[in-house]
């Protein structure tokens, strides 16, 4: 598993507006749809591409284009949906597909409660979306989901992550080098309600403007 924090001057002023609590939930979103947009031309440094021939107005010449089958982008509900259009205004022909994850309060297991997605993800290079990684238990369970659908690769997309969800991450698929993280910022640690500190809240409380 390989773990990106990206380096960058837009990424880390971004961030910090985005961690201020008095930030408004549309410029919470706004800033949430740049960043993402930023992270994903990092994480699509590896997309497949064939050649192809291209007209210009002058000539013929070779240009890129993404290889089939196309990247497949999977917000983890309901949170991810506001990373969903920062990705997907960078790679617009990528397919989308959805997946809700939630703990299950009395066995504390990651139930998944809703999916669209292609029944065979055989050769799919996955770009998974989820804003926090916290304690990693969700997305431990969507990254076995995707392999178990035959992805060939998951790239998941974070925000924020603390190194608690990151080690857990390594616990089950460290050896892995099918899977890629990205994030904008990697903090302290959990506190004991398994909220990231420093962190910046409930990100899908704060994008549909349900913080209290």
């Amino acid at each position: 598993m390989r773990v990106q924090v990206v380096d960058h001057p837009l990424v880390a002023h971004k961030v910090s507006v985005l961690r201020d609590k008095n930030t408004s939930s549309p410029v919470f979103r706004q800033l949430t749809d740049e960043l993402v947009t930023l992270l994903a031309y990092e994480a699509t440094g590896e997309v497949k591409t064939v050649e192809v021939q291209v007209e210009t107005p002058v000539a013929t010449t070779t240009g890129t284009a993404f290889a089939k089958p196309t990247p497949l982008v999977v917000p983890i509900l309901r949170a991810g949906l506001g990373m969903l259009e920062g990705m997907t205004r960078l790679v617009p022909t990528a397919e989308v597909g959805f997946l809700g994850m939630a703990r299950d309060e009395e066995t504390l297991n990651i139930v998944t409660y809703a999916e669209r997605l292609p029944d065979d993800l055989t050769g799919r290079q996955v770009f998974l979306l989820d804003p926090m990684l916290a304690t990693g238990g969700t997305l431990v369970e969507a990254i076995k989901f995707l392999f178990a659908r035959g992805a060939e690769s998951v790239t998941c997309i974070c925000l924020i992550a603390a190194p608690e969800g990151i080690a857990r991450l390594e616990e089950t698929h460290g050896g892995d080098d099918r899977i890629r993280l990205v994030l904008a910022a990697l903090d302290e640690r959990l506190d004991e309600n398994a909220y990231i500190v420093p962190g910046l809240g409930d990100a899908g409380d704060r994008l549909y403007g349900l913080a209290q």
